[in-house]
C-alpha cells in the first residue's frame, strides 16, 4: 500500500508539473513583426561597464546604414580610450568630489565622435585581447584605474605635476589598446577625425530626450545622474510625447539608442520586460503582499515565468515616473538599442530591442520590451531630431 501511495504521489506531481509547464508554454508570447529596422552585428560587453558604449555605437551603425547603406563595425575600446581620460581630468579638476566609473552616457560617444574621430574595430586590439582575453573585462583594469585616478584626485599635495596623465594614459593603453594616430580602410588612409568625417552624419543632428516634472516641459536640463558626467542637456517632454516620438522614429526609419533602469523583476535574462503590476500578479497567486515578498527571487521569477505574456502591467504616470525617480527606485544602469515594433499573440505590442551581452536570452541577444516597461523606466534617450514629429519640434525649437 506505501508502495502504491508512492507511486500515486509521484504520479500527481508529474501531473502538476506538467500542467505547469503547459501554462508556461501557452504564455509564452509568440511575436509577430510589425516594423523591423536593419541592424548591425550583435556583440558582447562581456565584464565590462560598457553598455552605454555598445548600444551608441551600434546606434551610429545603425544611423549610417539608413544614410548610405554601408555596414560598419565601429571601436568601442577608442570611445573608452578617450572617454575614461577625459571622466578622470574631470575628477582631478573637482579633487575627487565626482565619480569615476566604467559607466557613461550616449552622450559620451556623441563627444568623442565629434572631437575625436573613430576607428574600425580592427584599427586597435581586439576586446580582452591585452589581456589575453577574447571579450573585455575590466576587473582587473578597474581594479588599478579607479585608485590611481582617486589617489591623483585626493592628494593632499599644494600642486600637482601633470605626469599623471601620461602615467594614467599608459594603463588606458594597456589594457585597452592604443588609439591609432593614422590607418588603412579599405585601401584609403585616414585619421580618426577625417575617418569620422567620411561617414556622412551630422552630428548636430542627435538629441537627447527625457520626461520629468522636476523641471519644465519644452525645456533641456542635464539629468541628474551620475554617469551624466558631461553634464549634457536633454529635452524634458510630456512622457506621451517622449514615447510618440519612438514610435514616429520606428515608423520613419530611425533607431533610438535607449539608456534606463532593468533592474526590476520584469526585466528577465531571457529577453522579456514587462512593467509588471505586483499587487494585481501576487492576486492572480492567490497571495497576499506580505507572502509574495517573502518569496524567493527564484520563486517569484519562476511565477512571472508561467504568467509570461498574461502578467498584470501597470499603467505607468507622470507622477509614478517622478516619484520612482525621486525615490532612487528609478535608476540609470544600462544602454541598448530600439530598433522596431512587434506583437504577441494577445496584441500587446513591444519594442524591439538590441543588447550588448552577445547572443543571450530565448532570442539571440535580442529583448522584447513592452511599451508600458519603456515609458516607466526610460531615464533618457538618444535619437536623430529628423525622426521627432513636426509639432514637437516646434515646441522645443529645432
Amino acid at each position: 500500500m506505501k508502495k502504491i501511495l508512492t507511486i500515486a504521489l509521484l504520479a500527481l506531481i508529474a501531473t502538476g508539473a506538467s500542467a505547469q509547464e503547459e501554462t508556461k508554454k501557452d504564455n509564452k508570447p509568440v511575436f509577430t513583426v510589425v516594423k523591423e529596422l536593419p541592424i548591425t552585428s550583435i556583440k558582447d560587453q562581456n565584464r565590462s561597464g560598457t553598455c552605454w558604449d555598445y548600444s551608441t555605437l551600434s546606434y551610429f551603425e545603425s544611423e549610417i546604414l539608413k544614410k548610405s547603406g554601408k555596414t560598419y563595425d565601429l571601436c568601442e575600446a577608442f570611445v573608452a580610450n578617450k572617454t575614461y581620460m577625459d571622466r578622470a581630468i574631470q575628477v582631478v579638476r573637482l579633487h575627487g568630489d565626482c565619480q569615476f566609473a566604467q559607466g557613461g552616457s550616449a552622450y559620451d560617444v556623441l563627444y568623442v565622435l565629434q572631437n575625436y574621430g573613430i576607428c574600425p574595430d580592427d584599427a586597435m586590439p581586439f576586446p580582452g585581447s591585452m589581456q589575453g582575453d577574447s571579450l573585455f573585462n575590466f576587473n582587473e583594469f578597474f581594479s588599478i584605474l579607479e585608485p590611481y585616478v582617486n589617489a591623483v584626485a585626493r592628494n593632499k599635495a599644494s600642486k600637482i605635476s601633470p605626469q599623471w596623465k601620461p602615467g594614467l594614459q599608459g594603463i588606458l593603453d594597456a589594457y585597452l589598446g592604443k588609439c591609432p594616430e593614422t590607418f588603412t580602410y579599405e585601401g584609403k588612409t585616414y585619421t580618426p577625425k577625417t575617418f569620422a568625417a567620411s561617414l556622412g552624419l551630422d552630428w548636430n543632428d542627435y538629441v537627447s530626450i527625457t520626461s520629468y516634472t522636476h523641471h519644465p516641459f519644452y525645456t533641456a536640463f542635464p539629468v541628474e545622474v551620475q554617469d551624466n558626467w558631461r553634464n549634457p542637456l536633454s529635452y524634458n517632454l510630456p512622457m506621451d510625447e517622449m514615447m510618440r516620438i519612438i514610435d514616429n522614429a520606428i515608423a520613419e526609419g530611425y533607431t533610438v539608442a535607449w539608456g534606463g533602469d532593468v533592474s526590476e523583476e520584469g526585466f528577465t535574462r531571457q529577453g522579456l520586460a514587462y512593467s509588471i503590476d505586483t499587487k494585481a500578479t501576487e492576486g492572480l497567486q492567490g497571495s497576499d503582499m506580505a507572502r509574495w515578498l517573502k518569496m524567493t527571487p527564484a520563486k517569484r521569477r519562476s511565477i512571472l515565468e508561467e504568467l509570461g505574456c498574461t502578467v498584470p502591467e501597470l499603467i505607468p504616470t507622470q507622477e509614478m515616473r517622478q516619484e520612482r525617480y525621486d525615490s532612487w527606485e528609478l535608476t540609470d544602469d544600462h544602454g541598448m538599442l530600439i530598433y522596431g515594433i512587434a506583437k504577441d499573440q494577445n496584441g500587446k505590442e513591444y519594442y524591439m530591442v538590441k543588447n550588448s551581452w552577445g547572443e543571450s536570452g530565448d532570442y539571440k541577444g535580442i529583448w522584447y520590451m513592452t511599451k508600458a516597461f519603456i515609458a516607466a523606466n526610460t531615464m533618457d534617450y538618444l535619437v536623430n531630431k529628423n525622426a521627432i514629429p513636426k509639432d514637437i519640434r516646434k515646441k522645443l525649437g529645432i
